[in-house]
């Protein structure tokens, strides 16, 4: 499949403001993820809490492609916040990590309860990173495993909203999977960050999803 016909993905981790939990929650639920769901293209949106790892909170959306997360109608909606976007973006999150990438691989069809993140800061060997997710599938305490390539950077405009955050670091690459348990993703952490020494590991629980068309 051509590289302008994979899925897209807009990875995100973060941190929030503490003391600014339920303005977040209000904020996320009730205007964000309806929002970002009403642009052409956008699948689903998922937001995750952390188990353990450097990053308080991990989302991501999935959308029809690369594209979509530069299209005219997406990138207006970034450039025009609205008054509690404005506020959340330069108030309440802390160490936005935003990467646009495309999904080059999937594995498994099944939805877990946890995820662990594996972010690369350097492209990863693919086929080498391949072979590991094909071994980690086999397992049945794994729901789903997936590999994100980051798009160039340059090719991503920088928004109005990650300038009211004050830019975002980016990632080159994430392996992302999905497990049915709490202990089964605690234990594939431990094994990602002791495998990928370079690469910054999170254990994540799933908090809410929104996909397109499921308000009704």
């Amino acid at each position: 499949m051509a590289e302008d016909q994979l899925p897209g993905i807009l990875a995100i981790w973060h941190d929030c403001r503490p003391g600014r939990e339920a303005e977040f929650e209000t904020w996320f639920q009730g205007e964000h993820l309806v929002e970002r769901l009403a642009v052409p293209g956008f699948l689903f949106g998922r937001r995750h809490q952390a188990l353990s790892g450097t990053s308080g909170y991990f989302n991501f959306y999935l959308t029809e492609s690369p594209a979509v997360l530069t299209s005219k109608a997406y990138l207006e909606r970034l450039d025009n916040p609205t008054p509690m976007t404005r506020k959340v973006m330069s108030e309440v999150f802390l160490n936005m990590n935003r990467t646009v990438c495309r999904r080059v691989l999937r594995r498994g069809v099944f939805q877990g309860a946890y995820a662990v993140t594996v972010r690369f800061n350097e492209a990863p060997d693919q086929a080498a990173l391949s072979a590991q997710l094909d071994a980690l599938v086999a397992d049945p305490a794994v729901a789903r495993g997936e590999i994100w390539s980051a798009l160039d950077p340059a090719a991503v405009p920088v928004s109005m909203e990650e300038k009211l955050r004050g830019g975002d670091r980016k990632i080159a690459g994430c392996l992302m999977i999905e497990t049915l348990r709490q202990d089964a993703a605690e234990q594939l952490g431990e094994r990602m960050a002791a495998h990928f020494a370079r690469a910054d590991v999170g254990v994540f629980r799933v908090l809410c999803q929104l996909s397109h068309g499921m308000r009704n």
